[in-house]
């Protein structure tokens, strides 16, 4: 729906990721739902690597807002500004509201449309491809499933990974570090630990590059899988500028809802819930806050709103096809049985069922 009848209170969702675009589309029928993002489409990010060696793949990766929002509003533009009854977009739309929900995540600068996407991945792909030896910077979980990725589908080729940290996969305990590098060392591929490369003097052309420690490495392209920074910096100059805690994030109570703001929620990755920021906790926030939404549209009280409670320590993260390391509350584990659960089709399929399509 691009225009629409009114269905009462007016709910603006901004960023259409993992937890604003299952937030949208839960919501759309009990309310006059806008979505801002910037691109066309909703991306399951976990994915994204898989459809970097295997374009076809990234095909059932990418959905289109308005296929599964087709009782919502859809703003493609970026959020530049809030104040106490609307925001604004970069296109200049001004969107009234009733309820906010900032979903903005992290800042990755994705091409519009889904077609220019798919031509992204092919031309990364084709990178791949015509090289044989390949660099990763970065030995968080996006660099060791590339390496991963890659590993398995191009055995032949020469790929090094080098990480500032002291192990890989920092965000979880070091016994699921110590099985990832084990999986990659029998893969073959280099994993140069508390090293680093100097970020601001890589372009596309080099294929030589020098680290922190001296060692010099020969590769015919490389990929930086370093942090991207929260999605957080435009609300530097909105009325939430007092909300942001030390690390940029949103400070929210145990409703979701923004510290201090009755009708100003925050949801997924931009939070400071202490938590593991991971996709299927992001889709537990969409859930509860469109609960909470639900019930005050209605007219609830707000003393029966539900309470979110932190996930546990849950991560699994894929090594190639059939294998991962996870990492549970009390037990880590490495190989087929992990794999099992996400690598085959990296949980593409369930996610499409959970947004409709």
């Amino acid at each position: 729906m691009e225009g629409g009848e009114s269905r009462g209170s007016k709910v603006v969702v901004v960023g259409g990721g993992v937890a604003g675009a299952l937030l949208a589309k839960t919501l759309q029928h009990d309310a006059d739902v806008t979505l801002v993002d910037p691109k066309e489409y909703f991306e399951i990010p976990w994915a994204e690597l898989r459809s970097m060696v295997e374009p076809m793949f990234a095909e059932k990766t990418l959905i289109r807002h308005t296929d599964y929002l087709t009782n919502a509003q859809v703003i493609t533009s970026r959020a530049t500004n809030i104040n106490e009854t609307e925001v604004l977009t970069e296109n200049g739309t001004i969107l009234p509201y009733d309820y906010l929900v900032i979903a903005t995540g992290h800042d990755y600068a994705f091409p519009r449309s889904p077609e220019q996407r798919l031509e992204q991945f092919q031309e990364d792909n084709k990178k791949i491809e015509s090289s044989n030896s390949i660099l990763i910077v970065g030995g968080g979980p996006t660099g060791v499933e590339l390496a991963g990725e890659i590993a398995t589908d191009y055995p032949e080729k020469k790929v090094t990974l080098v990480h500032r940290g002291s192990r890989l996969l920092e965000f979880i305990g070091p016994k699921a570090s110590a099985k990832a590098l084990k999986w990659l060392k029998s893969k073959d591929v280099e994993v140069l630990l508390e090293q680093a490369v100097d970020l601001s003097s890589l372009s596309e052309n080099n294929t030589e590059f020098t680290t922190s420690a001296g060692k010099t490495i020969i590769a015919d392209c490389h990929f930086v899988c370093a942090g991207k920074p929260l999605g957080s910096k435009w609300l530097e100059e909105t009325i939430l500028k007092e909300s942001l805690d030390q690390n940029r994030r949103l400070m929210v109570d145990e409703n979701l809802r923004v510290k201090g703001r009755k009708n100003i929620f925050a949801i997924g990755d931009i939070t400071d819930v202490p938590e593991l920021k991971q996709g299927y906790l992001a889709q537990a926030h969409a859930t509860l806050v469109a609960k909470n939404l639900k019930a005050l549209i209605k007219g609830g009280k707000e003393s029966n709103l539900a309470v979110y409670k932190p996930g546990s320590a849950i991560a699994i993260v894929s090594l190639g096809r059939k294998s991962a390391v996870a990492q549970f509350p009390f037990l880590t584990m490495g190989g087929r049985l992990p794999g099992m659960i996400k690598s085959d089709d990296l949980f593409v399929g369930k996610t499409r069922k959970v947004m409709g399509v």
